[in-house]
């Protein structure tokens, strides 16, 4: 089905929450080419419409590549507070109200960011957003798989001994080729002895084993991507049957070639399934996407009208972090704004 301009003016209004949103990745063409042209080194594109053809990709590791390229731009504390403020913003123009937003801090401390000035600039921008632009955020800390144990080791160290107030959740990101899960469990061991929850990437780029992996070896509570997981009924049931939500991203999925076409995208299989289905824009300046748009792709998918969508923004909700008078709080506002909606 086509999704309808009036269904587009629903989603814009919709209070939602995002579970699955990179920091860097979330940098817009405009912050991206101003710190491009604060450090004249780089050759990311400092025109922000070019920006749309340097973000175009070709397989995976082709998006590795320029994510690290726009990770290299953030070098001071005074860069990490603008991102992260920026972030929020747009957030806001969405009528995001709460996002779990996935920072990798050994990229910024490995480039010479004083860890501890790292932490103060993320808080910094956290507490003004929640102020000045009623957005909500938390931070899930995660390891850049690509850059091996000496990572998960830096990451598990800033999670756990200096970590800010808005930290609740620890993750692992990047390549998932060459890169098994098993290898970072004492890391997860450590994160979650620390009362952190386990979200990492699975399944995204390789198959259901990688999934189990997570779920066995580090605890996931959630799973970033997942899209492989319909290749196994047994680990669709178990997602379902002990309520795992996936994080899924479709527009990346595609962007990145993890699904080959929209048309092919697994995501009805996964509710269908009876899987709990959160849906999330992953790096969205990067895709070209945001959380408005990737609404609009899930209510094409799945075909949703207004109800169905406010039911899949209740999903966040609930596979959100998120105390239970904050859940209370953020499904009231989604239910008075889908009731005035269909009263009006």
């Amino acid at each position: 089905m086509n999704v309808s301009s009036e269904l587009h003016t629903f989603i814009a209004g919709l209070p939602k929450a995002e579970l699955h949103v990179h920091h860097v990745g979330s940098a817009s063409p405009r912050i991206v080419a101003a710190l491009a042209a604060r450090h004249s080194d780089t050759r990311v594109p400092t025109a922000p419409e070019a920006l749309a053809d340097y973000f175009t990709f070709t397989d995976f590791a082709h998006f590795i590549e320029v994510y690290l390229s726009v990770v290299d731009l953030i070098r001071t504390p005074e860069d990490v507070r603008l991102l992260t403020f920026e972030v929020a913003r747009d957030m806001a123009r969405q009528n995001i109200r709460y996002a779990e937003l996935t920072v990798t801090p050994y990229s910024s401390t490995r480039r010479g960011i004083d860890a501890h000035a790292f932490m103060e600039a993320i808080e910094d921008a956290r507490h003004a957003a929640e102020k000045e632009l009623n957005v909500a955020l938390r931070w899930s800390f995660d390891i850049p798989g690509e850059a091996g144990l000496e990572a998960a080791e830096e990451t598990a160290h800033l999670a756990t001994e200096l970590g800010p107030d808005g930290l609740i959740s620890f993750g692992l990101g990047g390549p998932e080729i060459g890169v098994p899960r098993p290898q970072f469990k004492p890391y997860f061991d450590r994160a979650r002895a620390a009362g952190l929850r386990s979200v990492p990437h699975a399944g995204e780029t390789t198959g259901p084993e990688t999934i189990w992996d997570a779920l066995n070896e580090l605890g996931a509570e959630r799973i970033g991507h997942g899209t492989s997981a319909v290749q196994d009924p047994r680990l669709l049931a178990h997602l379902a049957e002990h309520r795992i939500p996936l994080e899924v991203c479709p527009t990346s999925n595609i962007a990145t070639r993890a699904v080959a076409d929209l048309s092919e995208h697994p995501v009805k299989q996964m509710v269908d399934a009876g899987v709990l289905v959160t849906i999330n824009s992953d790096d969205p300046p990067m895709f070209g996407t945001d959380l408005n748009n990737e609404y609009a792709v899930a209510a094409r998918l799945l075909g949703l009208d207004e109800r169905g969508l406010a039911e899949l923004a209740k999903n966040a909700v609930e596979a959100s972090f998120l105390d239970a008078v904050g859940k209370a709080r953020l499904h009231a506002e989604i239910d008075a704004y889908l009731a005035a909606w269909l009263a009006s």
